[in-house]
Formats: C-alpha cells, structure tokens, sequence
C-alpha cells in the first residue's frame, strides 16, 4: 500500500471489528505463503479497511489527495501490459524478418547449436500403433533435464542496452532506410519478461542442459515389451517387489495450518457462552455474487513491461486523403445501365472467355449474349418459379449461387441476371462432400440471409452429391433449398414489353460477399448498388482502364479483387476478361502467361503462386511476351514471399517485354474492398523506395529502422496511394478506435462510398467495424465520418504510401508481443522440411491458408528447383516438380495468454527419427529467430488436414479439431516449459511463527477447537446376554448352544443361488474341527500366526474361527490369482514371511496352485511353512477350546497393501474385536431378526469385519456376494437385495462402479425383472478415502428409477490405526456436503465457497462418527488441536484402534509415534490418540445430533502418503485426475503420480490407437488451467493398466514402478518440455 505507509496503528487496528481482523490476518498469512501476490493482497487490504476506522481514513488523507491530484491515465497508458489477457487476440503485430534471407537466417540460427544429436527425450510409440516406422527406444530425462520450477526452463535473461535515437515522425526514418542510413534506432529484442533474448537464451541451450548424465539415470521405459494380458488385474494388492515396511512411508509433513490456530478454549467461559461465540466466530461463506470475478490477476504472474521496450515518439497522424474522384459525364447511374448500353450497342463486343482444362479459349461470351441471357434469367426468377400471385422470388429476396471456379460464364450470367430482377445474389463455393471443411458456417450465413433458392449449371447440379433416391443430400448446418438450373434452354423468354427495372445506384445491397473470420464463423458483407458503382469508378481511374482492354484473370472471380475487377470494372469499361481457372493453373502452370501473349492482355490479376508457377514452367515456353502489359497487379502480398516473388519474376521475364513499373501490388479487404493501390508508373521513373524495419519494434508495434543483423530486419514495399475519393487513418488495434502516432503500426480504416455496408445480420459487429469514428488521444473525436476497419495492419509513409504489414487475422499475441502465422509457417519450411512435411497428393499444390491481403515482403530466391535449403512459399502451386507444404499455425488459449501450435502434414515415407530431428530443429529455429517458444508441434498423417474450396488449409477447422482431440496427430511434441512462463510463483512456506501467525493466534482465541466424537458408549445400556462375554469365540460358543438353528451366513453364487449356509452350531463345530487339525497336523503353540489363504465365502469364516478356537492368531490375505501368479503370488509370499506364519490353512486347488510349477517361476515354494488344507476334516473336536488370559491379548493381525504400495499389518485385540463389534451394532441397529447383504471383499478392513465378525456379535444374518461373481452376472447384487428385501446393504466403490458402468442403460431391463431398491434404507460404501461424491450421485440418480432413495447411499471411513472411524448408520442426520476452494486446499486451508464458484470442490460427510470415537484435527508438525473449518491430519481416539504395527522388528518407536501420541497442548486429559495419516476437517452444522446438540460433520480431505509436493503446494491426485478424465471421451481411467520432479499422467485409452497422441494436448492443458502445474509425461496405455485394489483404489506407486521397470507396454509415451 502507499506503499506501506498508510499502515493503520495497532490501536486503530485493535478497534477494529473482529471479524474483520480475522479477515486482515487471513490475509497477512496469505501473503507470507505466497498464496496471493502482493496487488491482489493491497487491493483486498484495502477493500477491507475503507469502510472502517476514522483514524485510518485521516492517515490516509493525504495520501489520497496526492493520488486524486494524479492526472487521469491516457488510453495509451491505460492499454498495460496487465491488459495483455483480455485484449483482442488477432489484433496485433509480431516480429517479422527480412525475407530475401530468411532461409539463410533458420540456417545462421541452427548453426549456432552444435550439429551433434540432441539428447531430447523422443516420443515413445508402441510399434503396433503406427506403421510408418518404428521408434527407437530412448531414456527419459533426469531430474537436470525436469526440475517441476518452471524457470529453469525459461530462457537466461541478458539485459542488452541499446541505442536511443529520437525519430519525430515517420518521414525522417523511412527516408533514411530507402537511402540505406544505417545509423537510426533500434531497440533491444526482449522478451515480455523482461528477458532478453540472447545467444544463451536460446532453446537449444535448453535442450543440451538436458543430456542425461551417467548419474544414476531412470531405467529405460521406452523400449517395448509384450503383455501377458489387458485386462485390469481385479482385486489384487500389489506391494512393491522386495520392499517390506511395517508402517507408512514417512511423509514429509509440512506446515497444514494456521500455526496458532489450536488455542486452547478458555475453560471459564461457560457452555452456552462458548457455544455462542462458537457461532459468531463460524467461517462465513463468501457472498454469492451475480458474476464470479476472474481472480487472475491475483493468481498469474503478470509479465512485466520491458523498460528498453521501444515506444512511439512520432507525432499524431492525421487522416490521408486520396485523389478526388474524377467527374465524368456519360458515366452510367447503375452498373446494370452499363450492361444496357454494351449490350445494346456494342452486342459482338467480347465479354468473357473461359478456358478448358489444357488451357485454350472454350467459349467466348459478348456483351449481347450477357445482356440476353441476364435478362432470361431475371424474368424467370422473378414470373416463372411461382404462381402470379404467389411468386417464389420477389425484389430484396437473397439466393445463393452456386458455381465451380472453372465456370465464369454461368456464374456471370447468373449474377448480373439477380442484380435485374433485384434480388441480391449471395456466391458461394460448390459443396463437395455433406461435412466440408466450413460447410456448416456457410449453412449458418445461408439461413440468416434467408436464403430458399440455390442458383447453379446443369453440371454442377448433376455433381453435388446425392441420396440413394437421387435427391441432393441435406448438407450439414444448411436450410433446405431449391435448386434452379440457369442454362439457357431451361430460361423463358421474356415478353418484347418487359423491361426490367434499374434506378439509379442508391444505397440498397447489390450483393452479399461471404468472410470467414479468424474463430471460423462466416459473416456476409452486405455491398450497397451505390459502393458497387462507386468501387468501379475509383478502379477505373485508379488502373486508368480503357474500353476494349483486355484483362487475364487467375483469381476467384466470386469474390474479392476477381469479382470486382474481372466481373465488375470490366462491363463498365466494356473490356474483355480472360478467366484462367484454378484448376487450369494445376495442369497448366503458364497458361496465364500465355493468355497475355496471345491476347495482347493490358492488365493481369495474380497471386504469387501465380508468378511462381509460371517461373517454374518458364522452360517449357521460351516465346512468350509480356511487353503488353501495363499493370501486373498483385493481389496477395500478406504473406512472407510477396516482394521475393515480384523481384524474382521481374529478373527472368524482364527479358520477355515485363516493364518494372508494371508491377503494382495492391491490398483488399472484404469490408473495405481496395484499401490501396500502386498505379502503373512512367517509364524510366524511379521505383517506389522500400523500408528495411526492425522486427523486435514491430513486436510490440512501432516502427523502427533495422540496425541489427539481418536475420532481424523486414523489408516492406509499399502498395500505393489511397483509393481515389477515399480517406485513410491508422487506428490502435486494441481498445478504442484511438488514432496512431507516425510510427506507430495500427489497424488500416478508410472511409469511401466504395466500401462494405454491414455485416448482414449483425448490427453490432457491424457497428464495430462499418461505423468506426477516430478519436485522438484525448479521446475526442476526430471529425464525423464513420470509417471502415480492413482487418489489415499496416502505416502510411512519406509521399502517403501505404505499406501493410500484417492482417488482425493472421496474428498471434503471446506475452504481450506480436507474432505472425506466416512468418512462423515460413521458418517451419525453412527448416529442412522436404524430408519430413507433406507437400501435398496431386501434381498440384495443396497450400496453407488462402491469403488474400497485401503484405509485400523483399525475399529473393534463386531461380532453381526448392531444395532443403531454398524451400518455396507454402502457398504456391507448381506442377510436376512441385508440391505444396502443408503446414498451419494457430494460437490456442490456455493459462491466461495465447499459446503458438504447429500442425504439419507428414510425409507418408518420413521415418520416426527424421520426424522427430525436424520437428526440434523447428523449435530451435523459432525460437530463436521469432524469440517465442512453440506449445505444440503436432504432424498428421499426409493429405487429412481440413481444406478450404481451393486447396488450403480450413485454420479454424483444423484449431477446433485440435481443441476436441480430434485431430489425430502421428507424432507430437509439447513444450509448456519453454512456453509457459506465467506460472505462479512457487509458494514458499515461513519458518517459525511469524508476525501473521501471531495475529492469527489474538484473533482467534476462545475459537471452538476441531473435535467430535460419536455417542458415549458407557452410556447406552443393552439387554444383550451378549454384553457379559469379552471374546468372539465365547460369543460363538454361547450361539451355538442358545440358537444352534440360527442361519447367520449365506452365501450366494452368481446365478444368485445358495451355495452354502451356516447356521451357529454348524460354525461353531467346523470351527472346532479346523482347531483340532492345527493342533494336530500343525503342532502349533498358543499365539502362533496362522495364514487363512480362501476364496470369499464361508470356509473363510470357519477358519477365522478354527484359528481362535486354537488359540492361534489369523492372518486373512487374499489368495494369489490362478491367470496372473507372477503379480499376485509376491504378495502373498510377503505376507507370509512378514507375519512369520507357522501354518498355512487353505484348500486342495489353492494347495496344489502354491506348489506348482508356475508358482516356482515367482516364489520359491520349497520354503512355504506347512500348509493344510481344510476340505476333509476329520471329525474330531478339542478336548478344550482356548481362551485368552486377558482381553488385551492379539486377537487377527490385519494386512493391507495401501495406495502408495506399503504393506501395513495391525495387531487388533479380542477388547478391539469386541468394541469394533458393539459400535457397528449400535450404529446399525443390527439385531437377530436383521438381515444384511455384503458385497465387500472380506481380507482386511470394515470389510472382514463385516463378513466375519459382526454377524456372529450381533446376531443377524448376513447374505454374502463374492464380488467376483459380479463379473459373470451384474444383476446379481441388486436383484439379492430385492429377493430378500434387505434394508441394509455394504459394497465397496469397485462394485458401485462395476454396476453404475454396466447397468448404466439395463434400467428397463431391471424393470422387467422385477426389481425394486425402495427396500433399501443404507447403501454404505466401505472405503478408506475421501467420498467419491459423483460416483454417489451417478448411482442414485441412475437407480432412482427402480425405487433407490436419494438419501440411502453413504460412506464410511476408515483406516489403517482404525478401521472403522464413521459410520452413516440407520438414525441421525443425513450426510452434509460443503464447496471447498481448490486454491486454499493446495495451500493447507479451508475456505468455503458457494455452488458454482470457480476452482470449487464439493465434499461430502463421510458417515457419522461411531459411538465410542472421538476424533480431533491436529496440525502435524506441531501436533496442536486447531480449530473449527480448518484443515489438518485427522486423529482418532477410540476403544477399538489397532493396538500397532505388526513389523518384523516390532519397533516400539513407530508404535508409539502412531498409536500413542499426546496433544502438544490445550489437552488437559492427556488422551492418547492415533494418527490416521488422512487431512481433513471438522465443521459444525446447523443439524441436530442424536444427542440433541448440534452435529459436528467430518470431512476427509485425502490421506497425507498419497498427496504430491509441487511448486510448494500440496495437490491430491484424485483432483487431477478428476480433470484429467473428463477431457476426452476415449479416457477410461487416469492416475498421477510424480517422477524426478516431474508430474506423470497414465491415462487409459478406451477409444481408437490413432486417438492416443490426441489426448496429449487436451491433459497437459487441462492440468495447466486447472491446477496450475505442468505436465512432466503423458502415458497412453490400454484399458485395465492401471492396478486397483480390492476396495477401487488405485495404486499408484505399483503403477509408478511398473512405468519406471518398462513393465505397462504403453501405446504412447510423451516426453513435455
């Protein structure tokens, strides 16, 4: 703040309210984490102390009058770079070079990085995938290559000073550049970061920092390997090989709250004072504002301006005027006067001839056939399509003409045939296929004109597409049309007294022009009969046309300087045009020229492709003569080749009669039609002189004068004068139309009759672009006269030549600075790209985009045949030899600022390497040369980018394919790190309590300490006979003998039949059996380990059992899968050893699969302790059954493998078992008349308690569903709890999933079967994880249907210290669910936030806390309590918590550390709680509890192994991989995990292989928006890759070793850079 010096007094702050020192302390604590940047914090801080505190406003008095006397900001200064993300995203200019030396500056730009092969992490594909050539396997990079702190990927900054020459108007330094001064300024060539780009800057250097060092590099996870199998290993628990560990990995637990937030609560303050200002002190929910604000500017690092950045210092331009229009007395009053008058008395008069395909004249049209044939056409559409008095067409009506580009007769006829009959004729391209390129747009501009009749040839009508009935297909995006074939025989004649009506030019549309802007959306350009007429009159005067004249036309006659000179100028001249179609040119190259010669042709319409092609046929023509013509007018200079295809044309057809000054470049628009022309100069006269820029100035859009080295200058012709009668200004591209300084670049608008009206439909797009009024920098208007926006950019120099460098469309704004598509096109093609870059299938060329506007550009070429070194322009079209390179460039916007992407077509023979070697030598190049790194340089397969109707690239279509992951690249290469460079600030955590913390702690004294806890146990009576047993085996016993015929189990197989039941005396005497033989076969002691190795189901119960029964101590584990022994079998080989195991109790198939030969392959099976199997018992019965001399001896051990691999065994004594038990029950309300379906796998967790502790408590039967058989039959659990009416069910998410995905449309199938869930009263998922509340909701809502109530689905909580912590249970509140902030999460806090709030996460309660347990949220590092709503590691204190670890060393300091650990303070009863190792937080509801109080809800956050340290923050992958599945239909599963520093991204490819490089883009994008962080690799692999456990958690750090062992066979892996 000013700056710190408007600090209030501590008094004043004392005095404050306390919430909104609450307030002011949050954000102190904010900034010293680097949570918020230090504006955002000012602007909050201030926001927050205005409305308080007089004192503060009067220290603030004087500051704020010193600011108020501050001058309001220009516009110029108001434009900041902090604009950068919200202005226009074409409107601007980039770097340009020199382009006679362009390819020799890709090359000088090479040539600086060694030549050796870059150590660049290549892309790796599966061989299978793509054909063309295999990929060599490569080592990824190591933590020097991939540090996650983006700036040790950014660029060296090396400041640069530079010489500061004033230059007061734009004549002083274009007059010195045509003399060739070299002393002017030039301003240093910085990046927006204020980095200067250097030698050392450059990406090459980047990449050769990368080289892997010998330094103990990753194993290779490139190479391929084979797959035993696809499918998804279901239900296994997969450790990670050769690693044993007792306990969870140590977790570098940092700083997870407000340090003094866990003040212990004042104990004189007395319960109900407490519970008010518990109330008041409850975190309030932001506002919920009509719009959410981008908060940005409080996230992004915004680029600073660079101080040595050049600035305009030219005065302030004045509007250019043209010559005056010239008066001219027989001028007609209407263009169709005009072709009256030929018509009538000049009939034989030739008008226009077409071409056939070998390039000879076909037919030949004069001015009396015109006349005729338009006015057949006019009275047939206007007296013969319909009835009198219902006619179809009427004057003012729109139709569309429909004809082929090598057609002009018809398409002539036609058009001056609408203009006589008044309706407005719309030209548009001949449809080829139902989804062109485009199509749908054009379809849209169709149906906002209106448009009902399709105008064509007979032969275009028999070539559009058709259905199988013969009837044109209904083309995408189109209104429905009739079609009217306008060949003469199908016209009627009209009557000798009709005469079609032509008044005098007035300001009604002629025509409609259709433009496809920069997004891909098509507007029409309506144009008046007066600017019509008005337009052929200033070209007249302006080419000096005479009548009888003859003019060779290559362009697009329907639209643009085709149309206006060849269909228009000519009939007012009554001169001869000769039409040289486009695919005429493809088989012909020369044909043109040959049309001058034999017609002695004055004037010619070209494009550079067209001064090329003729140069490259040059050979097979020698006699030709261009000595005719007057005006060679080039139509096309903005792209980089304009003036290099001039100069070269010139030099070899000079010799043939070209006179110098008949080159005239021009520069047209769609909106303002000509903007400039060169009129045909005197012979002998000098040549206009050209300027030689700087191409760091036009960056940031001011004119310099080049001084640097050349490959850093752009040489710019001019296009000539204003149109005659016109008047041009340049205006700021961005913001108000605000007038430029002299030199200064801005948007070209001129103000004529002779220019577009509207954009048909679109008042204010219109209002934007048609009626634009200058203003000066004081924001004052300039005059009154409304200009017209060109879309071109550009300046006027000395003598008011205009000269145009750019085009808003063709622009991409990166950082602030401006860059153009086809310069950056032009270094790609530089680079060596006849190896690698398709060039197109046809002898013809198919080009990048269309270009239409004049941007000349000085680039000589040698005259031979394109090599590596002498690449052609992507826009010319040569014959035989040559084809095209098919290369296009967009910008995409991701983080806040634009993003450059390359797409290129690949050469079918193009083998990976070379592929690869091009595709990084094109990012040194451009970054070097252009001083802006690529995001993305994707190469399709040849011949499949979209085209637009004459061969180019559809850029928009291709960008949209690119955005929904339907381009299908061949390779790709990603660059964020290089690009990316306004990241956030890695958050740096304090140490030690600062002065924020402190605050924090005043503030929140006597605020409610996070803990809850469930009903007190001790207080609830129970009749239960149950109660005055302290074992499960007494338990058991007691059963058997009170109700021996009691079914307590069933278990269900996947027909849903009964497969075995097992009532209280038939467990209690197989159990004794089992116990028999462990003494007897076993010779096991007291206390020995026992391995129960069943499938799910009854023989799984008896052994636990058997085990008790005998004294010894079960260890449930899983046994190995028969298909997959090499992954599963290691497990259980741990298990057994870590448990020292005595015996192995399991069953005659699982015996023989232990001892088998396939088994050998994984584990050594000789070394297996005994091992009995329970399937023929002989019946014999203990003598005595054992009983535990205390209840705190070990009753199970309980193994699990967790998320993060670890295996983690827990001692549970028989006082547990019996707690765990009593506290299901209470929750539950299960009694002996209660029955339950469990569809959980019963090995450790909730999940065995279910299965097989708590029926035999409690009582009540239990119908048990083996998962697995859900795999042969999804209706199997459902329809169970439909035949049994069960009211209480449990699964786990792997099966909620398995049935939401199976049964996701088998809803009506369920119904006729007969199923209802409205039985159903708890649907509890077990889980050890946060809710996965989607997953919730997708179930409820898709089974609602079938009577599932909303409120039945819930989750439990548990974990590995206890497994049971909540529980929804039958009574008590339903689930409560709260939006958290992403943000504040990443940073350890919580901050509520309203529904719809952006980066917002919704939480769901996970259950109600079971009776007996209390739970407690503590800072982990400081181990202090903290308080209500905010976030830290869940601690739980309960009868029932696992005793401790069971490790091989039985450390008593891990126990300790998680078993028994003491509050630092604010526990005056020194309660021993253990560490769940989950984050999450307590908040207290406005729901009643049980009790009558007020209910305190937990919320899991995720467990602290799992969580990923980056950048200093604190990311749970569920959260990524949440974003990451919802990008791409073809994602099946995703997971993240971190390697190096590096963020790793597995995603499961469900769809198509070509679709694998796709999902490339689309995560690093989504990572990048969403979370902020970079992805490191991007790994495709098949479905069912990714390890999930029994409980459908994913393990990623199994998936991590398996990745870094080569082990998942991926289909695609990309390295990010």
């Amino acid at each position: 703040m000013a700056e710190r010096g408007l600090e209030p007094s501590p008094a004043a702050v004392a005095a404050l309210p306390p919430e909104v020192r609450a307030q002011l302390a949050e954000l102190e604590l904010e900034l010293s984490e680097g949570d918020i940047t230090q504006k955002g914090y000012e602007k909050k801080r201030s926001k927050l102390l205005s409305p308080y505190s007089p004192q503060t406003q009067e220290t603030d008095s004087t500051g704020q009058k010193d600011r108020n006397q501050t001058p309001a900001p220009t516009p110029t200064q108001t434009s900041a770079p902090s604009k950068y993300h919200r202005t226009r995203s074409g409107g601007a200019r980039d770097e340009r070079y020199r382009s006679d030396i362009h390819t020799e500056a890709v090359q000088a730009a090479l040539a600086k990085h060694k030549e050796q092969k870059m150590a660049l992490p290549m892309p790796t594909k599966r061989r299978s995938t793509f054909v063309q050539s295999p990929a060599d396997a490569c080592t990824p990079p190591d933590t020097s290559s991939a540090s996650e702190d983006e700036g040790s990927l950014r660029r060296q900054a090396a400041l640069s000073a530079a010489l500061q020459q004033s230059l007061q108007n734009a004549e002083s330094w274009i007059n010195r550049s045509v003399q060739g001064s070299s002393t002017s300024s030039s301003a240093s060539s910085t990046l927006s970061h204020g980095e200067v780009k250097g030698t050392s800057g450059s990406l090459a250097d980047v990449f050769a920092n990368t080289r892997i060092e010998n330094v103990s590099a990753p194993p290779d996870v490139t190479a391929t390997t084979s797959s035993s199998s696809s499918l998804r290993p279901v239900n296994i628990d997969l450790p990670p090989s050769g690693i044993v560990k007792g306990m969870h990995k140590g977790s570098n637990r940092s700083s997870l709250m407000d340090t003094a937030d866990g003040v212990p609560v004042s104990s004189r303050v007395s319960t109900k004072i407490q519970q008010l200002l518990s109330t008041l002190k409850r975190p309030k929910r932001p506002p919920l504002k009509e719009f959410f604000v981008d908060d940005s500017e409080e996230i992004v690092e915004v680029p600073q301006p660079d101080p040595n950045q050049p600035k305009p210092e030219g005065r302030q331009m004045m509007p250019v005027k043209g010559e005056p229009l010239g008066v001219i007395c027989n001028w007609p009053p209407a263009l169709e006067s005009a072709l009256q008058r030929w018509g009538s008395t000049q009939a034989k008069c030739p008008c226009l001839t077409g071409l056939d395909m070998s390039g000879k004249p076909v037919y030949t049209l004069t001015y009396g056939k015109l006349w005729s044939r338009s006015l057949k056409l006019a009275y047939t559409l206007l007296n013969k399509l319909g009835t009198k008095n219902e006619p179809v067409l009427k004057p003012g009506d729109r139709v569309a003409l429909v004809y082929p580009n090598n057609d002009p007769v018809m398409f002539m006829v036609a058009f001056y045939g609408c203009l006589l009959a008044e309706v407005i004729p719309v030209p548009i391209e001949v449809p080829l296929t139902r989804k062109d390129a485009g199509g749908q747009q054009i379809g849209f501009l169709l149906g906002s004109c209106g448009i009902a009749l399709a105008l064509t040839s007979e032969i275009c009508l028999k070539g559009l597409p058709k259905t199988q009935n013969g009837e044109i297909v209904q083309f995408k995006g189109w209104p429905r049309l009739k079609w009217v074939v306008t060949d003469s025989k199908y016209l009627s004649k009209p009557p000798k007294d009709w005469q079609p009506h032509i008044s005098p030019a007035g300001t009604e549309p002629a025509y409609i022009e259709y433009k496809t802007s920069k997004e891909g959306s098509v507007m029409g350009v309506t144009v008046s009969r007066l600017a019509m007429l008005s337009h052929c009159q200033a070209l007249s005067q302006a080419c000096n046309y005479s009548e009888g004249e003859a003019v060779v036309n290559v362009l697009d006659f329907k639209k643009d300087a085709g149309l206006w000179h060849g269909m228009f100028a000519n009939v007012m001249n009554k001169m001869h045009t000769i039409s040289v179609p486009y695919s005429v040119m493809k088989t012909c190259p020369l044909s043109w020229v040959q049309r001058v010669h034999a017609h002695k042709a004055k004037v010619a319409l070209v494009k550079c492709r067209d001064l090329h092609w003729a140069m490259m046929a040059h050979r097979d023509q020698r006699d030709v003569s261009l000595s005719s013509l007057r005006m060679l007018i080039v139509t096309d200079g903005a792209n980089p080749w304009s003036v290099s295809s001039c100069d070269a044309f010139l030099s070899l057809f000079q010799s043939h009669g070209l006179k110098p000054e008949a080159i005239c470049p021009c520069a047209t628009s769609a909106e303002a039609m000509t903007v400039a022309i060169r009129r045909p100069g005197v012979p002998g006269a000098p040549l206009p002189g050209r300027a030689i820029l700087s191409m760091n100035g036009l960056s940031y859009g001011v004119i310099r004068v080049n001084t640097e080295d050349k490959n850093s200058a752009l040489t710019v012709q001019d296009v000539g004068h204003v149109m005659p009668g016109g008047m041009m200004c340049i205006v700021k591209p961005d913001g108000p139309p605000q007038l430029c300084k002299t030199d200064e670049i801005g948007e070209i608008c001129v103000s004529s009759r002779t220019g577009g009206m509207t954009y048909f439909g679109l008042a204010g797009v219109t209002k934007n672009t048609f009626e634009v009024i200058p203003v000066a920098s004081s924001g004052s208007p300039v005059g009154d006269v409304p200009f017209i926006r060109s879309g071109l950019l550009g300046f006027v120099g000395p003598g008011s030549l205009v000269f145009v460098v750019g085009k808003m469309d063709g622009l991409l704004m990166v950082s602030g600075r401006r860059h153009n598509a086809d310069d950056i096109v032009a270094t790609g093609l530089a680079v060596e790209s006849i190896k690698t870059v398709y060039r197109g299938r046809h002898t013809g060329l198919l080009a990048v985009p269309q270009t239409c506007q004049a941007r000349p550009y000085l680039r000589t070429f040698p005259l031979s045949v394109p090599s590596a070194r002498n690449p052609l322009p992507p826009d010319l079209r040569v014959a035989h030899v040559l084809t095209s390179f098919r290369i296009a460039v967009f910008s995409v916007s991701v983080f806040y600022d634009e993003r450059i992407v390359v797409v290129a077509e690949q050469r079918p023979d193009a083998s990976e390497e070379d592929s690869f070697q091009w595709m990084s030598r094109v990012l040194q190049a451009i970054d070097s040369i252009h001083q802006v790194g690529v995001y993305c340089l994707a190469l399709v397969p040849a011949n499949t980018l979209p085209k637009t109707p004459l061969g180019g690239i559809h850029i928009s279509q291709t960008k949209q394919l690119f955005l929904e992951g339907s381009l299908h690249p061949c390779n790709i290469l990603m660059c964020p790190h290089t690009c990316v460079t306004n990241l956030p600030k890695p958050r740096q955590k304090q140490p030690g309590v600062g002065p924020a913390s402190v605050m924090v702690g005043n503030l929140v004294a006597g605020k409610r300490i996070a803990q809850a806890a469930g009903r007190d146990l001790g207080q609830i009576e129970e009749n239960d006979l149950v109660r005055k047993h302290q074992f499960l085996a007494e338990i058991l016993q007691w059963r058997a003998q009170a109700t021996p015929d009691h079914v307590l189990f069933m278990l269900l197989n996947a027909k849903g039949t009964t497969v075995c039941t097992a009532s209280c005396l038939q467990l209690h005497k197989r159990a004794e059996r089992i116990a028999s033989v462990l003494g007897d076969k076993g010779h096991l002691n007291a206390g020995d380990n026992v391995v129960l190795l069943y499938p799910p189901g009854i023989e799984l119960i008896a052994a636990f059992y058997g085990c008790l029964y005998a004294g010894c101590v079960p260890v449930t584990v899983r046994p190995p899968h028969a298909q997959n022994l090499t992954a599963t079998l290691p497990t259980v080989r741990m298990i057994v050893d870590v448990s020292k195991a005595a015996c192995i109790l399991t069953t005659q198939t699982l015996m023989r699969l232990l001892k088998s030969r396939e088994a050998a392959a994984a584990v050594d099976v000789k070394t297996w302790p005994t091992i009995i199997d329970t399937d023929d018992l002989p019946r014999k019965r203990l003598p005595q059954l054992y009983k535990p001399p205390t209840p705190e001896m070990l009753a199970y051990l309980d193994f699990s493998v967790s998320t993060t691999g670890m295996l983690t065994g827990v001692k549970m004594s028989h006082s547990a078992v019996n707690a765990l038990c009593r506290a299901i029950k209470l929750q539950c309300e299960l009694y002996s008349s209660r029955q339950i379906a469990i569809c959980l796998d019963p090995y450790c967790g909730l999940g065995f308690a279910l299965w097989c502790l708590c029926s035999v408590y409690s009582g009540h039967q239990s119908v048990l569903i083996p998962p697995l058989e859900l795999e042969n039959n999804l209706f199997l659990w459902l329809a169970t709890v439909n035949q049994y009416k069960i009211r209480d069910t449990f699964c786990s998410y792997s099966v909620m999933e398995l049935c939401t995905k199976g049964l996701g449309n088998q809803v009506e199938v369920l119904k006729t079967r007969g199923i209802n869930l409205s039985c159903i009263r708890t649907c509890v998922v077990v889980a050890e994880e946060r809710p996965r509340i989607t997953l919730q909701q997708s179930f409820s809502k898709l089974f609602k249907d079938i009577g599932l109530s909303p409120r039945a689905v819930s989750t439990t909580f548990g974990s590995r210290v206890n497994v049971a912590i909540c529980l929804q249970g039958t009574s008590g509140p339903d689930p409560t669910t709260v939006y958290v902030d992403l943000k504040s999460l990443r940073h350890d806090r919580v901050r509520l936030v309203e529904r719809g709030a952006p980066q917002s996460l919704l939480l769901s309660e996970s259950g109600k806390i079971l009776p007996g347990v209390k739970v407690v949220i503590v800072n982990p590092e400081t181990k202090g309590p903290v308080g209500d709503s905010h976030l830290g590691e869940i601690w739980v204190n309960s009868p029932h918590t696992a005793s401790g670890y069971y490790t091989i060393y039985d450390s008593e300091t891990l126990q300790a550390d998680h078993f028994n650990t003491r509050l630092s303070f604010g526990d005056a009863a020194q309660t021993l709680w253990a560490r769940t190792g989950y984050l999450g937080f307590v908040r207290r509801t406005e729901l009643t509890a049980a009790t009558g109080e007020r209910h305190d809800a937990l919320y899991v956050v995720g467990a602290l192994d799992e969580t990923l340290e980056l950048r200093g923050l604190r990311y749970h992958p569920i959260d990524i991989e949440t974003s990451v599945s919802r990008v791409h239909r073809s994602i099946a599963e995703c997971a993240v995990f971190t390697w190096t520093n590096l963020l790793v991204v597995v995603v499961e490819l469900c769809g198509s292989e070509q679709e694998a490089l796709d999902l490339v883009p689309l995560v690093t994008n989504v990572v990048l928006e969403e979370h902020y962080l970079i992805v490191g690799v991007v790994v495709v692999v098949d479905p069912g890759v990714i390890p999930i456990n029994s409980r459908g958690e994913k393990q990623r750090m199994h998936l991590r070793d398996s990745f870094l062992a080569d082990q998942l066979d991926p289909i695609y892996v990309a390295y990010n850079m």
